[in-house]
């Protein structure tokens, strides 16, 4: 009998869903204080997860519950950045 895999599950800061972790954008914040887009999920520093969901990222934008998180500046074009990845995988 196969053992079943355990699938890790994050919590998106935006909508507080708990979602599995290849369903969700990592934004991370490195030691410099740069934040970026973490596609691999294994870069260095502080990460907080979004759904890859337009509203999510909007919802996220509007109350800048990025930059609260992350402890750090989130430019607007991080934003574009996020809902331009997900339009191009939602098609």
């Amino acid at each position: 009998m196969t053992k079943k895999r355990k699938i890790p599950l994050r919590k998106c800061v935006a909508t507080h869903e708990m979602k599995e972790k290849k369903e969700m954008i990592r934004i991370v914040r490195s030691k410099e204080g740069v934040v970026s887009i973490d596609l691999t999920g294994k870069k260095s520093g502080r990460g907080a997860y979004l759904s890859k969901d337009k509203d999510a990222i909007l919802k996220a934008q509007k109350k800048n519950v990025l930059s609260s998180h992350l402890e750090a500046e989130v430019p607007d074009e991080l934003y574009d950045e996020l809902l331009e990845l997900v339009e191009a995988g939602s098609k």
